[in-house]
């Protein structure tokens, strides 16, 4: 007949449930530092960021998108390029819109919004562009506006440390199960 080995009190479900833990604490880890390089490493290449947060670029740029805006001389932007720039008046933001014709002799772009039914009023002068969009990322714009914010700070700390925590406890669970 079959004997029975004796486990001497250790149990394989304590290795099962530190493995899952040092999994589920590595994940939080990578994720926190995943969602801070999107954030930290564009602006390294010259990106600027920003969160769309109008609708008058619907459908191109959708409310709730995170934008990449690329730093380029205004005499090389095109007829139809999506530009980024500061509206007038100070308390404007900034202002996302399609360029629907750069005047280079006058320094200054035409615009409108896609969703507009009229050109933008006023002319944008050179000194008021920011940079082109690069690309997008759709939805991305409101965990971008949370990451950057205190709490938002203080949650990817809090998610860093409880990874560091599940790793500690997911090794000592494997190391009392005799597994590693």
């Amino acid at each position: 007949m079959g004997r029975r080995k004796k486990n001497n009190g250790k149990s394989k479900s304590g290795g099962r449930a530190g493995s899952v833990c040092r999994t589920a604490g590595t994940a939080l880890i990578v994720i926190v530092i995943l969602l801070c390089a999107m954030l930290v490493v564009p602006g390294v290449f010259g990106f600027h960021m920003y969160n769309v947060i109008s609708g008058s670029m619907e459908p191109a740029l959708k409310v709730g998108s995170l934008i990449y805006v690329k730093e380029e001389s205004p005499e090389e932007v095109k007829d139809k390029d999506i530009i980024a720039y500061y509206g007038s008046g100070g308390d404007s933001g900034i202002i996302t819109h399609r360029v629907v014709r750069n005047n280079v002799t006058a320094g200054s772009f035409r615009t409108k919004g896609d969703a507009n039914d009229v050109e933008d009023p006023m002319l944008i002068p050179y000194e008021s562009y920011i940079g082109s969009v690069a690309f997008k990322l759709p939805y991305m714009g409101k965990v971008f506006t949370i990451m950057t914010s205190l709490y938002g700070k203080i949650a990817a700390a809090c998610a860093v440390g409880l990874g560091v925590v599940l790793n500690m406890l997911g090794s000592r669970k494997e190391e009392e199960s005799g597994e590693e």
